[in-house]
């Protein structure tokens, strides 16, 4: 599939910014991704296909619990992430896990391949969610299990963000929209053939300092559309600005809240 010119700079930036991450696991990542485990009750023997693995935080612990006799797949498109699964993999000893370098949206397997299917946290980067959702409805085993995470449309700093733009004239997209509500994920696993289809809600926010989270780069991450790559030096500098107000208007003495509210969400193919 040919991809656009905005799509194929949108996924260099994703690409730079999670390879720049080269202090990516800590207790906070861990502790967000290792719910769907605990939703999906992980047999020995299985292959696992963990989409846009990252550090491998899942594909690890899957590959852990389904032993030499099973296999898992990790796939992400960020040679820094990877470079970390493999070193711990290594340290592991782990056998068992085969890592691919390749856009998770547009990798391809055989049908019925996997017994599960998981991706934690990243399905918001998708250009076409709906897309995706019927490939891995292919790739899985008829009674599989599809499991994946997302934020709600009102966490992280995009709401604030869009807010600011908009009193400028400036529309943005928030990235979290197709899947921002427990409904639409249950929607669009409804529309792509799903069945059993739960959605488990965790309020994973914490608060930051004020010198953490008033300062915002400017970057935008939509995989459809960006705005602001239009905008002129000035003009972001205002933007900046204002957000930077609001930030601080946001203050409390326990610092300012970042919202995260994160959907579990199961699904098995029948």
């Amino acid at each position: 599939m040919q991809n656009s010119q905005y799509e194929q700079q949108y996924k260099q930036k994703v690409i730079n910014f999670f390879n720049s991450r080269t202090t990516y696991d800590n207790d906070y990542t861990i502790h967000r991704a290792l719910p769907l485990l605990e939703l999906i009750q992980l047999q020995k023997g299985q292959k696992v296909l963990d989409m846009a693995t990252g550090t491998g935080i899942i594909a690890i612990a899957a590959a852990q619990i389904v032993g030499f006799e099973g296999k898992v797949t990790g796939v992400d498109f960020s040679s820094g992430m990877l470079a970390q699964a493999r070193q711990k993999i290594e340290e592991l000893g782990l056998q068992n896990i085969e890592l691919i370098e390749a856009d998770a949206e547009y990798v391809n397997f055989n049908d019925e391949s996997f017994d599960v299917i998981l991706c934690s946290t990243a399905i918001a980067y998708f250009k076409d969610i709906p897309a995706a959702l019927n490939k891995w409805y292919h790739f899985l085993k008829n009674g599989g299990v599809v499991g994946f995470s997302c934020c709600s449309e009102k966490s992280c700093e995009a709401p604030l963000i869009i807010e600011v733009c908009d009193q400028h004239g400036i529309l943005l997209t928030n990235i979290n929209e197709q899947i921002g509500t427990p409904e639409k994920c249950h929607q669009l696993l409804a529309e792509a053939s799903f069945q059993d289809i739960e959605v488990k809600i965790q309020q994973l926010g914490f608060y930051r300092s004020l010198e953490q989270a008033r300062d915002w780069n400017g970057e935008w991450f939509n995989p459809r559309e960006n705005p602001l790559s239009q905008v002129s030096a000035e003009q972001m500098t205002e933007l900046k600005a204002d957000y930077r107000k609001k930030i601080e208007a946001k203050a409390t003495k326990q610092g300012v809240w970042y919202e995260n509210l994160t959907f579990f969400v199961t699904a098995r193919k029948v």
